[in-house]
């Protein structure tokens, strides 16, 4: 998964120190970050990189972006959150997590979930390149 990682910038690492509960991002230049300030296993670094090169294939238009159902359930682990007020990012939230094995995308469906196998189909293409 190194192929798509970089360090942080200054402002990056910034923002990471101000944001501690932030673990990684995908940034503008199509690359993975990860907060060097957390205490991250390597277990969950590796679905924190797979959550964010999720984001990166969505965005890079290698796959389409999610239009599945969301849940009630869904909706309301969102309710406070910046993903409240736009569902087509708590579409890439909830497939992200689903993909990264991240159990707060809460109850996933079966869309979700073929979703999901279609983005590791897309992550195995780009890795394999």
């Amino acid at each position: 998964m190194d192929k798509f990682l970089r360090q942080p910038y200054e402002g990056e690492l910034d923002y990471f120190k101000k944001n501690p509960e932030v673990s990684g991002m995908a940034t503008e230049d199509n690359r993975i970050i990860l907060n060097p300030y957390s205490n991250l296993s390597e277990q969950e670094k590796n679905s924190v990189i797979k959550n964010e090169f999720s984001r990166l294939l969505i965005r890079n238009k290698k796959v389409e972006a999610p239009k599945f159902e969301i849940t009630q359930k869904q909706k309301g682990f969102f309710k406070n959150t910046p993903y409240a007020e736009n569902e087509d990012l708590m579409r890439q939230t909830i497939a992200a997590r689903v993909f990264s094995g991240d159990p707060s995308a809460q109850d996933f469906t079966e869309e979700q979930l073929q979703y999901a196998a279609m983005l590791q189909d897309a992550m195995d293409a780009e890795y394999a390149k």
